[in-house]
């Protein structure tokens, strides 16, 4: 109980922060929504093409924008605990008998609650564009985007932790967020690219969480594809809570 009621303080007061300051929550729903707005018309005849997987335009999109919402939205949190750390929050929090697992869990469900909000507001904004689905493939995949988000959240807060400056921040994960969407098959089908490319998409975890998606969309929900995705995204939150975990450890020590 006493672990239960420690997340709970930490996780309130990080929703009143966001809740006070909403600019982030917005522009992290706004970017997507440009996407599918400004990106989404031109697939539509580019799903006609040879090659191109089965469904619509839209059930091949939104669920990469979906998983793209889960990584970038949860992504760059780490950018708010270097500040907290800066202004002295984080050392008042190490002296209290609060579980380490406490502090970073409690950050870890504010973010996916942001997350699956923002993820909701974009399969509304898509169901007007033209989205066909169902109730149950919508709530499979946004806890599937909120799972990841709770994942790259939690090794946002540690990488955080273990840099302690935005200047080395920023540019890391830059650099390894970027390589990773473009080879996820997000915006086009990575059987547009060539032999080599597509075999680097075959080692990036996210394929299987996109191509996951994808299937549960196009009503196969029971399908290996989608099986895969879930498997993949439940080990990405393991290790991502198990590192971010481990960061608040050695910073409390």
């Amino acid at each position: 109980m006493t672990f239960i009621k420690e997340t709970w303080l930490v996780f309130s007061r990080a929703l009143r922060l966001s809740i006070r300051n909403p600019v982030w929550v917005i522009l992290g729903v706004f970017q997507p929504i440009l996407y599918l707005t400004l990106f989404g018309p031109l697939l539509e005849p580019v799903a006609n093409t040879p090659g191109f997987p089965g469904g619509d335009a839209w059930q091949f999109f939104v669920p990469g924008l979906l998983v793209l919402l889960g990584l970038f939205g949860a992504a760059f949190v780490g950018f708010g605990l270097i500040a907290e750390w800066r202004s002295g929050v984080i050392d008042r929090m190490r002296v209290t008998p609060a579980s380490r697992g406490s502090l970073l869990l409690g950050r870890v469900l504010r973010d996916v609650v942001v997350v699956t909000t923002q993820g909701f507001i974009l399969v509304v904004t898509a169901l007007f564009m033209g989205l066909e689905t169902t109730a149950v493939e919508v709530a499979i995949v946004l806890g599937i985007v909120a799972l990841l988000g709770g994942s790259f959240s939690a090794v946002s807060y540690g990488v955080a932790l273990k840099l302690k400056s935005e200047d080395a921040f920023a540019p890391l994960v830059n650099g390894v967020l970027l390589p990773v969407m473009l080879l996820s098959g997000i915006l086009l089908p990575m059987t547009f690219a060539p032999g080599w490319l597509e075999t680097l998409s075959e080692w990036n975890p996210l394929t299987r969480i996109v191509d996951g998606a994808r299937a549960i969309f196009g009503g196969d929900i029971f399908s290996r594809a989608s099986a895969i995705g879930l498997a993949v995204t439940a080990g990405l939150v393991l290790v991502g809570v198990y590192f971010g975990t481990r960061m608040f450890k050695n910073e409390s020590a």
